[in-house]
Parts: structure tokens; C-alpha cells; sequence
């Protein structure tokens, strides 16, 4: 069987003067601080959050 593949989000950029909206997304990715590292399956929702916050994380491989 395949493994899904997971991607490594960091958070990057700080959320402060964001919609309310943007640092929910933040928060429903599973950060808490920034610079931290965390990993989520790649999934179409998970590409759409990252996709509204594309300018406050990065992508590692």
C-alpha cells in the first residue's frame, strides 16, 4: 500500500495585524510559536490552508 505523504510547514512570519481569519488558519495547522515545525499529511485541505497563508510559512522538504 502507498504511504501518504506528510509535509513539514514552518512558521515563519509573525500574524499580527492579519485578519481574524489568517490566524485561525494558523492556529488550526497546529502552531503555537513561531519558527516551530510541524507536519501534516498532504491533503487538499491541508494545501488550501497553506495556500491562505503562503506568506507566513514555508514549506521544507
Amino acid at each position: 500500500m502507498a504511504r501518504k505523504k506528510n509535509l513539514k510547514i514552518r512558521w515563519v512570519r509573525s500574524f499580527i495585524g492579519c485578519p481574524r481569519d489568517m490566524r485561525e488558519t494558523i492556529r488550526g495547522l497546529g502552531f503555537r510559536r513561531m519558527q516551530q515545525v510541524v507536519e501534516r499529511p498532504d491533503t487538499p485541505e491541508t494545501r488550501g490552508m497553506i495556500a491562505k497563508v503562503h506568506h507566513l510559512v514555508q514549506i521544507e522538504e
